[in-house]
């Protein structure tokens, strides 16, 4: 089951990477002095991809948990 911890840390870093998406989304659209509407806007559609990214995270570390006791 050695696979199964490999690809959960692939899927697990790839939502890292999301979350660090998102925050650097959300601090550069602050940096661009954007209205209120339009700042609540950018960090909706941020929040979505933190979301999504946190669940893939997750994700990947209940496959590597898994891997591991079952190995």
């Amino acid at each position: 089951m050695g696979w199964l911890i490999i690809i959960g840390v692939i899927v697990s870093v790839a939502g890292l990477t999301g979350l660090v998406a998102s925050a650097l989304k959300v601090l550069k659209a602050k940096r661009a002095g954007l209205d209120d509407e339009a700042l609540r806007a950018a960090v909706r559609g941020a929040m979505t991809l933190n979301f999504g990214s946190l669940m893939l995270s997750a994700f990947g570390l209940i496959m590597v948990i898994v891997g591991v006791i079952v190995t």
